[in-house]
């Protein structure tokens, strides 16, 4: 008997909405040439290209040529990272992030410590938050980046980046980069004037995009130094000949994602709160990192003593689709490095299973998934529920 495929690693990917779909094969089939030929079928493509730009910065809160279309999370973090950082160095060399970033974060700033960067790291509580004291404390006058997730890929937890962002404009000159991967239409954002960030990531696959579609915007123009060096396309920022689908694709999905944010958001808590529930019931054999005040797209739990590895497979026989954690280190063995900060016990290292929605995911999958995940505890640790 054939099972029903419950799909719960949204956080990895997502599934593209038919709707952005069906724009991207209309905009490849029918606006394909160049966006900088200056012939009638490039200036099409321009055109549209800057439709697409505008609804991102509407959506942002800044300007049409603040927002520049990379291609995903990976390249929009490391070309704030460095770019900013290299573009600034005559008011520093000094750079705070946190300790529990996404690697493409992590990975750019020990290239740059390479180059006689001076790099700093903000601890997280137990909720996976940092110290806006700490914050301060470490801050100077020399510091020329500052660069946070808004919310962790791996357990959920939401940075206070408004707060921090005040903090930041107030004791520095620096930039304030977020990684919105995980937040863009899942949580308000916007730039939000001084009070806000100066540069946001965006990754199109997260949201019911395309992968190898993304977004770097900015608040307002800033000193930078573009390593993709060429044709000085997207400003002389980002050089290379632009996706036009996938920027409009991209940008439809973004519409998307901010229309429905509420109603999905609602959901999201609902069913977080639903599976927190009934693990709660399995006492101390499973032990829960994502904390109420997480994102509510995001459950991260683990099992004592048990490898994720095991529990995806187990709940795999049940038709069930979750990650060990973060998709990006799911292959390594070590523990990672967002487990690790966060300090948990020992016995429960090993164990961590992310669950994570999206917008096709139903109240029936949901119930399949708290069935699956407690057949597999039966027979993963039967003898210790007894």
């Amino acid at each position: 008997m054939k099972v029903n495929t419950i799909y719960l690693d949204n956080s990895a990917t997502t599934k593209p909405y038919k709707e952005v779909m069906q724009t991207f094969m209309a905009v490849n089939e029918q606006y394909y040439a160049n966006p900088a030929s200056i012939h009638a079928m490039g200036v099409e493509s321009n055109e549209l290209l800057m439709r697409a730009r505008e609804q991102v910065a509407d959506i942002l809160k800044t300007e049409a040529k603040n927002v520049l279309f990379t291609s995903g999370g990976t390249e929009s973090n490391n070309t704030a990272i460095i770019g900013l950082a290299r573009g600034n160095t005559h008011k520093g060399k000094h750079i705070l992030t946190t300790e529990i970033e996404h690697p493409s974060v992590l990975e750019s700033v020990k290239q740059l410590e390479k180059e006689g960067f001076e790099i700093e790291y903000l601890h997280v509580n137990a909720q996976g938050v940092i110290s806006l004291d700490e914050l301060k404390a470490k801050i100077r006058k020399d510091t020329i980046l500052v660069s946070m997730m808004h919310v962790n890929n791996e357990m959920g937890a939401i940075q206070p980046i408004f707060e921090a962002a005040t903090i930041v404009h107030a004791e520095s000159r620096a930039a304030f980069h977020i990684d919105a991967v995980q937040s863009f239409g899942k949580l308000p954002l916007t730039f939000n004037g001084e009070e806000g960030p100066d540069c946001i990531t965006i990754s199109g696959h997260k949201i019911h995009g395309f992968k190898g579609s993304g977004v770097l915007a900015f608040r307002k123009k800033m000193q930078w130094q573009p390593y993709a060096l060429g044709g000085g396309q997207e400003f002389g920022l980002r050089s290379g000949t632009v996706a036009v689908p996938q920027a409009v694709a991209l940008s439809k999905a973004a519409r998307i994602a901010v229309e429905t944010m509420n109603e999905r958001a609602e959901k999201y808590r609902k069913w977080q709160q639903q599976i927190r529930a009934e693990l709660g019931q399995f006492g101390d054999v499973v032990h829960i990192l994502s904390t109420p005040e997480s994102a509510a797209h995001i459950l991260s739990f683990s099992i004592r003593d048990l490898k994720g590895e095991v529990i995806i497979n187990a709940l795999q026989k049940y038709g069930v689709i979750v990650s060990t954690s973060s998709a990006c280190s799911s292959k390594q063995t070590k523990t990672s490095h967002v487990v690790e900060a966060l300090n948990i016990d020992e016995h429960f290292k090993k164990g961590v299973i992310r669950v994570s929605f999206g917008a096709h995911v139903t109240s029936e999958d949901i119930a399949q998934f708290i069935l699956a995940i407690k057949k597999v505890l039966m027979e993963l640790k039967g003898e210790l529920l007894l």
